[in-house]
């Protein structure tokens, strides 16, 4: 089997399950160039290299092949520095230290409140879908809260997310279609975003939105355009990816039950075994936004400019150069150096946020549920190959504590 059809398979739904023994076969070839043009880089070192390369672009219009722009304003995730690095301190003033350290961990008691609220929502059913029931509700209600949106705008919010992450994916031949589909989706959420944040700029709160409409500082601040940008990537990006790490997370633990009898008993093993979870079953699987700025020679094989790339993350963090027993899930795995969010000046902006959330959740689960088990191995999987985790997860329980 060529790397191609081994990539291919990988895109395929039907792999989602289980993708690891085609990551694996990936490995093999560790550049791996596609039919479509697209170079496929799956081993952890040279994953690492390219990540913190500056000749590795994350603006598509870069590409040898880029279409004329979309009448669209990029988010900082698909910008370079220095525009990159602008609205990204920009964002991260109202986020995170050092000037909002306290941002994220004021969250934990509403955190704990929604989580207990969810769980005691399914004490007397004794079947549950832990992805709909609790590890969609509780990162949506986080985002929004930081944000700004109103309670009742949650599930719209959902259902666009949900439209634009499937149109997400690697590979050339039909990304014109998916980028109209997507545009197209966007735009109703830029519409509904770029309504609030003007709401936001006559009356400010105490919300994320509110600060980046309303910020001026020496480095100036953002345009409108680029605050609702911000907001659509800050909206997506910080719950699709936690509900599949808390999924992925509680369907690893119940398919071992030694693993979910040692949480049980010792609680503060939650926060590694979540660092093991972004190694072992990380929610993004790929990256496929990369464009190489020169020709680029990585493991023997040049890259020309002006290519599409995709680096292979959940190949990577599996890499047996890199790490040993790869296809064994341990907690106390030491110097877990894992791809779970990726690296470089790209490194996941909500990395803290998710973290949390998964620890809280995973936490009450584990401690909660009597007797867990589940109802269908594997469970269904969404279809993206980019954000993987289980569609529903359905367990059986003999009762709440």
């Amino acid at each position: 089997m060529t790397s191609d059809n081994v990539f291919q398979r990988i895109l395929d739904p039907a792999e989602r399950a289980n993708p690891y023994p085609l990551l694996d076969r990936l490995r093999e070839t560790p550049v791996a160039r596609q039919e479509d043009g697209t170079y496929v880089v799956s081993t952890y070192r040279e994953i690492v290299e390219l990540l913190h390369d500056p000749r590795i672009s994350s603006d598509r219009r870069h590409l040898v092949s880029a279409a004329e722009p979309p009448d669209i304003t990029p988010s900082f995730i698909g910008l370079d520095p220095p525009e990159h690095d602008r609205l990204r301190a920009l964002t991260m003033r109202h986020f995170g230290p050092p000037h909002s350290p306290g941002t994220i961990d004021a969250l934990r008691p509403a955190m704990l409140e929604v989580t207990t609220a969810l769980i005691d929502a399914i004490a007397g059913k004794g079947r549950a879908d832990l992805v709909d029931e609790v590890a969609y509700p509780l990162p949506v209600a986080m985002i929004c809260r930081l944000l700004g949106v109103p309670e009742e705008d949650e599930s719209q919010f959902h259902a666009w997310a949900d439209q634009i992450i499937e149109t997400l994916g690697p590979g050339e031949e039909d990304r014109a279609e998916r980028e109209r589909e997507r545009h197209e989706v966007a735009k109703e959420l830029e519409g509904y975003l770029g309504g609030l944040a003007e709401v936001r700029r006559q009356e400010p709160g105490q919300d994320m939105l509110s600060g980046l409409v309303t910020y001026r500082g020496p480095e100036g601040g953002m345009t409108p355009r680029e605050v609702v940008a911000t907001s659509v990537l800050l909206l997506i990006a910080g719950h699709e990816t936690t509900i599949n790490l808390i999924a992925n997370g509680m369907l690893t633990f119940l398919r071992e039950p030694d693993l979910l009898a040692r949480l049980r008993e010792d609680p503060g093993l939650i926060i590694p075994a979540v660092e093991e979870l972004l190694r072992f079953e990380p929610p993004v699987q790929l990256v496929s936004s990369r464009v190489a700025l020169d020709d680029i020679t990585v493991a023997g094989t040049t890259i020309p400019a002006g290519s599409p790339i995709v680096l292979a993350l959940a190949a990577g963090s599996r890499d047996p150069a890199h790490v040993d027993d790869p296809g064994r899930f341990d907690p106390c795995r030491p110097r877990n150096e894992h791809l779970g969010f990726g690296g470089g000046v790209h490194y996941c902006f909500g990395a803290p946020l998710a973290r949390l959330e998964a620890q809280i959740v995973l936490t009450e689960l584990v401690r909660r549920l009597r007797n867990p088990r589940l109802v269908t191995d594997p469970p269904p999987y969404r279809p993206s190959p980019i954000l993987r985790g289980p569609r529903h997860l359905l367990v059986d329980y003999d009762g709440v504590d």
